[in-house]
């Protein structure tokens, strides 16, 4: 997902003079061809990233649309007042490209794990927040940032995530993908938690369960017309994100049924990392899993939350 998102940096450049890329301090070779055959428009600035957010913003002033990348936990927490008042508060077209959000860096511990990203920059006035499930889904997502208006923060995986979306979707930015028809249950997922989605809705099925998968790939702006369409008649309405419970996902979610419906609320379940830092080491794998975010342990959890909501009145709207 990475590679391809660096590589429609490039792609985007070659299109459009206003294009350049802002590394920190990105892997050995990072769009080495990009720096050949665009020197001027390809920098590396070094581990210093409240300064790049602020060099950032002047060159968007100038007319540059900046394409600036790297860790996650980097671009988000170091630098969160010069992207709040740099980019946010000016509404600059900057990308802020993340690598490994969530759990990808697990290996590295809770300082390189972006568990709370969505939350914090979701809540920047003007700032966009999307979250790709696919380096398919990430190719079509970066065409469609070149003339996007204000800031975007870009939560990628960690490559080689199946690919799972579908081009026949297309992509458009606070346009959420109906994955599946919704039935008992409708799940709502952001970036590669739809790999487990679609893993679970399979098991629900095996036990009769008919459940429907709405991909929010945009957070920020959140598409609650696609939300209100989709929970018709549904009996539970499952958010799964690989977050901690505040202010990311589920919040939206739950935040725009609130807004819309007032009292009215179908039955919800929240499914995402627990409120505390991460201590064990692993794989991110295998820390989804010790925190219920496999697609058997989602499947057993909609399964139970389906059991405790026996009522046959079902939500419409």
């Amino acid at each position: 997902m990475r590679n391809t998102a660096m590589n429609m940096v490039h792609k985007l450049a070659g299109r459009d003079e206003r294009v350049l890329y802002i590394g920190s301090d990105p892997g050995a070779g990072t769009l080495r061809a990009m720096s050949k055959e665009f020197p001027k428009r390809h920098l590396i600035e070094g581990i210093s990233e409240a300064h790049i957010i602020g060099m950032s913003a002047g060159l968007a002033m100038e007319g540059f649309v900046p394409y600036v990348n790297t860790i996650a936990t980097f671009l988000t927490r170091r630098c969160y007042e010069q992207v709040a008042v740099d980019l946010c508060l000016h509404n600059l077209p900057v990308r802020l490209i993340a690598n490994g959000g969530g759990l990808v860096y697990a290996p590295l511990g809770p300082t390189h794990q972006a568990i709370e990203d969505i939350a914090i920059m979701r809540a920047l006035p003007n700032m966009t927040v999307i979250c790709p499930c696919d380096a398919d889904e990430a190719a079509r997502m970066m065409e469609q940032t070149l003339d996007w208006a204000g800031p975007i923060y870009i939560r990628l995986g960690k490559g080689g995530d199946a690919v799972v979306s579908k081009a026949e979707h297309g992509f458009e930015i606070g346009k959420a993908i109906l994955m599946r028809p919704p039935g008992e249950v409708l799940m709502v997922t952001t970036g590669i938690m739809l790999q487990r989605a679609l893993a679970a809705a399979d098991l629900l099925a095996a036990q009769g369960i008919r459940a429907g998968i709405l991909h929010m790939h945009t957070v920020k702006p959140l598409d609650t017309a696609a939300l209100l369409q989709a929970i018709r008649g549904v009996r539970l309405v499952a958010t799964l994100e690989e977050h901690v419970p505040s202010g990311g996902l589920g919040s939206a979610v739950a935040e725009a049924l609130i807004d819309k419906l007032g009292s009215g609320l179908p039955a919800m379940l929240r499914l995402s990392l627990p409120d505390r830092f991460m201590h064990n080491y692993g794989s991110q794998d295998s820390l989804l899993k010790k925190h219920g975010l496999a697609p058997n342990a989602i499947a057993t959890s909609i399964e139970r939350a389906l059991a405790s909501h026996t009522s046959p009145q079902l939500h419409s709207t």
